[in-house]
């Protein structure tokens, strides 16, 4: 069965049976999602003169499905799909970050031609969870994204000084990132320093806590070679940024501020050297005015695309 992609429009269907054929397939034909990866049209390659685009989509396995002050934002799989399909038509849209269920259901829509692929390794360090430092690697494996033709695999390393269980959680990044390089590919690493408050996890945003991270994210793995950085935009970024000479992406989060002043942000940090672009999720997907569509063009519009002439 051929799925066809929503049009690139900003119009939420709310037809509830828009996606029953994927549980058809799912129930008459699994091994459909590994045909569709295999036949999926790949990136053109990473080039150092264009800054990369990538929406995020993991967070429901982790059981994140908060967006500003709604609990279950992101609840609704079927509204989760339309707003991904949405972003991804865009073709300043260079690809997904996404847990295996929600890259499965992409690659039977046909969503993922000629984008950039990662899949999200560690989603067992669940939101509220009583040991959620223990962030164990409960999606995408190595082997998996290389046997999906993926570019490469994300992990979040939240590091507390104060819980046992964040030991547990670098072992296993730095193996993920062995993996990774094995199968050349990319690690895209996603470090805080964070301390648990009233029973909540809290990840420090200040300039010196983030530098830490890195200092300790970088140096996981017995090679860098791979090894991608994926941080926050914070004061002083060119402190933060000064701490790596990795390719560093940008993360969105849950935004504080206004639109305008979230993307003014972006738009100072993405001028940094070392930054390589945008890998956002639910500030792009749940923009408050519902516009998914004109939320990923202005974000779009931040990034730096040049041509950038070798040495001889």
């Amino acid at each position: 069965m051929t799925l066809t992609p929503l049009a690139s429009n900003n119009a939420l269907d709310d037809d509830p049976r828009r996606y029953e054929h994927l549980s058809t397939i799912r129930l008459e034909d699994p091994e459909a999602v590994a045909r569709a990866a295999t036949s999926r049209r790949r990136h053109a390659g990473l080039k150092s003169g264009r800054q990369n685009f990538i929406v995020a989509a993991d967070h429901p396995a982790r059981g994140a499905l908060a967006v500003g002050a709604d609990p279950v934002a992101m609840a609704d799989r079927r509204q989760l799909l339309d707003r991904l399909q949405i972003a991804l038509a865009n073709p300043a849209v260079d690809g997904v970050l996404a847990s295996p269920d929600i890259m499965d259901d992409l690659l039977l829509l046909g969503a993922l031609d000629g984008k950039l692929v990662f899949g999200s390794m560690n989603r067992g360090g669940l939101a509220g969870l009583v040991n959620e430092f223990d962030d164990r690697f409960t999606g995408h494996t190595a082997a998996a994204l290389e046997a999906l033709g993926a570019d490469g695999g994300k992990m979040l390393t939240r590091i507390c000084l104060g819980d046992p269980d964040t030991v547990a959680t670098l072992e296993a990044t730095a193996r993920a990132i062995d993996s990774l390089a094995e199968r050349k590919l990319i690690a895209m690493v996603e470090p805080f320093l964070s301390v648990r408050e009233n029973r909540k996890v809290r990840n420090d945003l200040s300039t010196n806590a983030v530098i830490k991270s890195i200092a300790i994210a970088e140096g996981l793995g017995s090679t860098s070679a791979y090894t991608w950085m994926k941080l926050p935009v914070v004061a002083e970024m060119e402190r933060v940024m000064a701490a790596t000479t990795m390719p560093t992406v940008l993360l969105g989060g849950d935004p504080d501020g206004t639109q305008d002043e979230v993307f003014a942000s972006w738009q100072a940090a993405l001028a940094l050297p070392g930054v390589r672009g945008l890998t956002v999720g639910r500030t792009l997907l749940y923009p408050a005015d519902g516009d998914v569509a004109g939320a990923v063009a202005a974000a779009a519009s931040l990034l730096h695309h040049t041509t950038e002439i070798p040495e001889n």
